[in-house]
């Protein structure tokens, strides 16, 4: 029977309140709460429980993906919306803000996937907070490491309470994710950024479990507020946070902090520090794309049902914020992104790009527990037992601020050559605009040499750390192949390009290893061949002569290396200045050089 076209609206609402009221007479309890937090469900349990949710309330939850991980399991993403805008262009389209919600970054930390099953439920089905959702769009991501999230095991964290059984802190390759933002070497993090730059969500929070000392905190807060965060950021998240969210959540019946990282693990006394983050973490890296963020962490030894509940909490008063102030932080945001974009007209713009914490402190009032010290005979340091019986205020000093160690003078543009495509790989996954010469160039620029690197011992993260390195900065005109990338900086991810290329900023691919191949030597010289060089070269070069004769003098070990006392003649021939060694491959260009290399695309 065909439907009048008048009564298909009315039909459709029907059923969408049928639909709605079973929904709702359903049990929704989740699995954590039906196991009274004693555990915490599979990614099966998850992935079947948030399906289901789905399907109940279409109109409001979506449940999608973003990727795939190493060993074959779905990345999770759930979008919850008021009017159906779960698409990323839907979404920017709205006006809303976007407030992405990240969960299981380390696997063993996952209050925020119960707490995300409670909220979304809460959202949806059983509408307690239906009003959230009027001025934002919420994307949680439930389980990032999924892989370290299925590697459970009671003993995976010795510092945690709770839930009986919790996932790995590292991927099923052993890598940690929230050290892998800048080199994105994870093929998860490579999917997060894709999805990252999709969404260009306008709030960032990251679910963490703390470790470390015990004090009564059901919760501590980290942000950008000291680093390279652009000033309007900096404003609203002061205002949204220390203003307003954090007192509401404490009048939700929790007590918070700032992150308590402490100067000395066995003097609780000595203060608290700005640990700095740094892009290589989720809130340094979302700092850098003029983004607002939050690292949440829950205290490890307060009861699991406390911390999802802390985070449920924590995550309702601030879209609760946002629905009381809506448009302010997009327009921070837009704020952010424009002076970014602007900046390439100030010829003297400059960027911080490494930083350490403050030598100077503000006093910190600290709710804790009274700890007393006690030799021990096992480790021979001092053992720190905390009284949680004996509440017990102190004014410590906070050592907050960070102070930059590293400032670099903007240019208008990096160039990569063309013989670097890795690097151009990289700066694609990070979402930066870049811009291909199609013919050879030949440019006035600046580049850097870069001499006595030395390299952790250890591996870190899969890579060896580039400790140390000397580096020059020099202007030249030099050749480049046609292919070359340019990467312009009249670009709102400008300070991410920048952290990434610089050489001295603290996350730069240098450091993680993307140009080790220039600092080795591919052409030597036989030892006769060296030898008649070096003979040749004393009798003609009285300076290099005394030169050789002082090193003797000074070093001993040189003295007694034939090979080393070869070299010496071999690296400063021109043999071996051919090589380039240590030649850094990515150039800077002013405004006049980038106008010539785009005049010739």
């Amino acid at each position: 029977m065909k439907i009048p076209s008048p009564l298909r609206p009315l039909l459709l609402g029907l059923f969408l309140a049928v639909h709605a009221a079973a929904a709702r007479s359903a049990d929704w309890t989740t699995p954590a709460e039906r196991a009274k937090f004693a555990t915490t469900p599979s990614y099966e349990q998850t992935r079947a429980w948030l399906e289901r949710l789905a399907a109940a309330a279409p109109e409001r939850i979506r449940l999608t993906r973003f990727g795939i991980s190493p060993e074959g399991r779905d990345l999770m993403l759930v979008v919850a919306a008021k009017d159906g805008e779960f698409t990323p262009a839907a979404a920017r389209a709205s006006g809303k803000e976007i407030v992405l919600v990240q969960s299981g970054i380390h696997a063993g930390e996952i209050e925020g996937k119960d707490a995300a099953l409670m909220l979304l439920r809460d959202l949806s089905v059983e509408p307690r907070h239906a009003g959230l959702l009027d001025h934002a769009i919420l994307v949680w991501l439930p389980i990032f490491n999924v892989d370290g999230h299925e590697n459970s095991h009671p003993y995976n964290r010795i510092n945690q309470n709770g839930p009986r059984e919790m996932g790995f802190r590292a991927t099923a390759q052993n890598l940690n994710l929230n050290r892998d933002y800048m080199k994105a070497d994870a093929p998860e993090m490579r999917d997060w950024l894709a999805m990252f730059d999709a969404w260009q969500p306008d709030l960032f929070l990251d679910i963490h479990t703390t470790d470390g000392a015990d004090y009564p905190y059901d919760l501590t807060w980290y942000m950008e507020q000291w680093g390279p965060l652009h000033p309007a950021l900096k404003r609203w998240q002061s205002e949204a946070f220390e203003g307003s969210i954090l007192p509401d959540f404490d009048k939700r019946g929790h007590l918070a902090a700032p992150y308590l990282e402490l100067v000395d693990h066995r003097d609780l006394g000595k203060g608290i520090a700005n640990f700095g983050s740094g892009p290589r973490f989720s809130t340094g890296y979302v700092a850098l794309r003029n983004r607002a963020a939050v690292l949440v962490e829950t205290h490890m030894l307060k009861p699991y049902a406390v911390r999802v509940r802390a985070t449920y909490d924590f995550v309702a008063a601030t879209l609760a914020y946002i629905g009381r102030h809506p448009g302010e932080l997009r327009k921070a945001v837009a704020q952010a992104d424009a002076d970014t974009v602007a900046r390439t007209r100030d010829a003297q713009a400059s960027l911080p790009v490494a930083f350490r914490t403050s030598d100077q402190s503000v006093p910190f009032t600290l709710k804790g527990y009274a700890f007393k010290h006690e030799a021990s005979p096992i480790s021979g340091d001092t053992w720190v037992s905390y009284d949680p019986r004996t509440p017990k205020t102190y004014t410590i000093p906070f050592f907050r601020d960070l102070v930059p160690t590293q400032t670099v003078r903007l240019p208008a543009a990096y160039l990569v050559p063309a013989g670097w495509p890795q690097i151009a790989d990289a700066l694609r996954r990070h979402g930066l605009r870049v811009e291909r010469a199609e013919q050879p160039l030949q440019l006035r620029v600046e580049r850097y040499q870069l001499d006595a690197p030395h390299w952790d011992e250890q591996p870190f993260e899969g890579r060896h750390w580039l400790r140390e390195f000397d580096a020059t900065l020099e202007t030249a005109d030099a050749p480049f192949a046609a292919g070359a990338l340019l990467v312009p900086l009249d670009q709102p991810g400008a300070n991410l390009a920048v952290n990434l290329l610089e050489p001295r900023a603290a996350d730069s691919l240098l450091h993680w290893g993307f140009f080790d191949a220039i600092f080795e030597q591919k052409e030597y010289a036989d030892a006769r061949v060296a030898e008649r060089l070096a003979r040749e070269r004393l009798e003609k070069d009285p300076a290099l002569k005394a030169e050789f004769e002082a090193r003797l003098a000074a070093d001993a070990a040189f003295a007694k290396s034939p090979a080393a006392r070869l070299a010496f003649f071999y690296r400063r021939s021109p043999w071996y200045a051919t090589q380039k060694i240590g030649a850094y491959p990515v150039v800077r260009l002013d405004a006049e050089a980038l106008a010539k290399a785009r005049a010739t695309r």
